[in-house]
């Protein structure tokens, strides 16, 4: 009886330390955007949302970036889907990117605010700390327009104390070489100066504080003109 006893005990403890070793997960960056993080006709590796993931694992403790981005979405279509994602992966910092295609589209603005105005309460609702990135539309669009989008990712960011990059594609979108024949998307090799553009801001809220809103180190820089803008 005795033996048997040590046997179950000697068990329940190697159980134990298994358990009390086992690593916790990884925390999370969730990234909801639309083809700009998506890795548009690009390989998914050299994406900048790929790319942040590998620089995220080499951390102490490792975090890991999920990228739930989809190329055409809308803030819209983000609101419906930002619930069961955070849901499933319980993030510690959602990144959102989206905007481009409802600018592309020629959709309402306060529509767009007010979706992005959700998902950041949604976010926050979680627990989860929030980097807003903002786009720039293609000249053509006139300034008006293209200047009440700006204001809308700027406005938000003031209003609502969210970490914001006021253009993705800062440094980018004005160097032919480093964009496709669209004029909208990014070659490959342009995804390293995408990420080092969002991990500024996203380091701070990686070690748990609120970054601050910033403006960009140059005039932001217009997309080029685009004959055919399409949702992407």
């Amino acid at each position: 009886m005795r033996r048997c006893l040590g046997w179950l005990m000697g068990c329940g403890l190697i159980w134990f330390s298994g358990v009390a070793a086992m690593p916790k997960p990884p925390k999370t960056v969730l990234v909801l955007g639309d083809s700009l993080s998506a890795a548009h006709n690009i390989p998914l590796a050299s994406g900048w949302v790929h790319l942040l993931d590998l620089r995220l694992r080499k951390m102490v403790p490792p975090w890991r970036a999920i990228n739930a981005s989809i190329s055409g979405e809308t803030s819209l279509s983000g609101r419906n889907r930002l619930p069961a994602l955070l849901k499933t992966w319980q993030p510690a910092v959602v990144v959102i990117e989206l905007g481009a295609n409802d600018g592309l589209q020629g959709l309402s603005l306060p529509v767009l605010r007010d979706n992005l105005a959700a998902m950041i309460a949604m976010a926050r609702k979680a627990r989860a700390r929030v980097l807003l990135l903002g786009i720039e539309l293609p000249v053509n669009y006139g300034p008006r327009y293209r200047d009440g989008l700006r204001a809308v990712y700027a406005d938000l960011a003031r209003e609502k104390h969210v970490a914001l990059v006021p253009f993705l594609l800062e440094g980018v979108a004005l160097d032919p070489a480093l964009m496709q024949r669209d004029g909208l998307h990014p070659v490959a090799a342009a995804e390293p100066k995408v990420l080092d553009t969002v991990w500024q801001p996203l380091q701070p809220l990686l070690r748990g504080r609120r970054a601050s809103t910033r403006t960009p180190s140059e005039p932001s820089a217009p997309l080029s003109h685009h004959p055919h803008p399409a949702a992407g």
